[in-house]
């Protein structure tokens, strides 16, 4: 197939694909989606080899947030029965975090919900992040807090942060629909502020809101263009008593077409499947890790994911490893934060770059969460071959009752 030999030849180059090359991607039909999935790993494991990273989610506030994003368990007026605590205390998030380091866990991702932090969480989180590392000896941690006020990123970074993770979850001619309480643009502002301040930028997407294949392209194009060195993909789980309940638009076929399309556009970045591998991507989720390098374990910020143990059996036996704490993630000409700066992602030393986002204003929300809040999956409810659109499958979602937050044994 044409159209794959030259993706790969761009991935391989770290060239930027054509926006009607991305396109056709999506495009493309499930008779074709194994050779899609093969030219995407072999981008994959040119940058990445066979190695998988997992992180792990500590949600170290829940719930009750104003602001109003649609995809969103946390959100304004949310009527999903989730769990709602304030701030976990240093020692408890530190807790909370080990028992996902000792599951295999590189990277610790710190999570609240809100608009975004004052000083004083700021001040919270450094200790926070203080105690897991002194615990947990060569973790990374990345803060998710929400749009971040000047001079908040570099006080994350000095306390100890190594990322910092905010999403544009969709594209700006769409963001509007979603969210209202803030813009597309405060969520530019952030990850640039992220990225001045010498932390490695986390930003990624969520898909199946109702988007069309256009605005998947854009988000992933302005990904690239704000040079994340991570890109969380999300698939929308539509949690009952939120907004988008009854979004199910998705399949397994469709949720590994975005992520080939994601690997193309930015061939050399930590690719994450994030919230709802479970539900959308279910016993084609060992195929998902031929694309993808990275994912999360265990549960999510407010649904349970499958159990840990079933995470590393199910890389085990589809021939990757874990990556172990010792092993630099990125490739190394993307590997040097600051030099990353130079370059839009996937583009360093092509030719290619596509940087210089002018956007700005402040940064937002809850459903920034590494993943989003989104609502991801359970692995204990039974699993229909495909919902309808419109039909609210409430069974498919198994809220986390366990880990942070409670007094049960976290899942990793």
């Amino acid at each position: 197939m044409d159209l794959l030999n030259t993706l790969v030849d761009k991935g391989l180059r770290r060239e930027l694909p054509t926006r009607e090359e991305a396109l056709a991607v999506l495009a493309t039909s499930d008779d074709e989606l194994l050779d899609v999935v093969a030219a995407a790993g072999k981008v994959r494991r040119q940058w990445f080899g066979r190695r998988v990273k997992l992180n792990y989610l500590v949600n170290l506030k829940s719930g009750l947030c104003p602001e109003d994003c649609s995809y969103c368990s946390q959100r304004l007026g949310s009527k999903a029965e989730i769990l709602k605590y304030t701030w976990l205390k240093p020692e408890e998030a530190s807790q909370a975090a080990a028992a996902g380091v000792a599951g295999g866990a590189k990277r610790v991702c710190l999570v609240a919900s809100g608009r975004g932090p004052t000083d004083r969480d700021v001040d919270r989180v450094g200790k926070t992040i203080e105690a897991i590392k002194e615990q947990n000896e060569g973790v990374e941690v990345c803060a998710c807090l929400g749009l971040l006020s000047d001079g908040q990123a570099e006080r994350l970074k000095d306390a100890g942060a190594d990322a910092y993770n905010h999403n544009l979850n969709t594209s700006e001619a769409t963001y509007g629909t979603i969210t209202k309480t803030h813009t597309y643009a405060d969520r530019v502002d952030t990850v640039q502020k992220a990225h001045a301040a010498g932390l490695s930028a986390c930003s990624g997407l969520i898909a199946g809101m109702g988007e069309s294949d256009e605005d998947l392209v854009d988000v992933v194009y302005a990904l690239r263009e704000l040079d994340s060195d991570s890109v969380p993909v999300n698939f929308l789980i539509p949690f009952e008593g939120t907004p988008l309940a009854k979004e199910w638009n998705l399949t397994p076929q469709r949720a590994l077409r975005i992520l080939a399309m994601v690997r193309f556009v930015c061939p050399d970045v930590e690719v994450r499947i994030a919230g709802g591998r479970e539900v959308h991507l279910r016993t084609l989720q060992p195929l998902a890790l031929h694309v993808a390098n990275s994912i999360f374990l265990g549960d999510y910020l407010t649904s349970e994911g499958q159990a840990g143990q079933s995470d590393l059996d199910m890389i085990a036996d589809a021939g990757f490893e874990v990556e172990g704490a010792g092993t630099t993630t990125l490739p190394a000409h993307r590997s040097d934060v600051a030099a990353a700066a130079t370059g839009g992602c996937g583009s360093k030393g092509s030719g290619a770059s596509l940087c210089g986002s002018s956007a700005t204003a402040d940064e937002a929300g809850c459903g920034s969460a590494c993943g989003g809040c989104s609502g991801h999956a359970g692995h204990e409810a039974p699993v229909p071959a495909q919902a309808e659109a419109g039909e609210v499958r409430s069974g498919l979602v198994a809220v986390r009752r366990r880990g942070a937050g409670t007094d049960l044994a976290p899942n990793a």
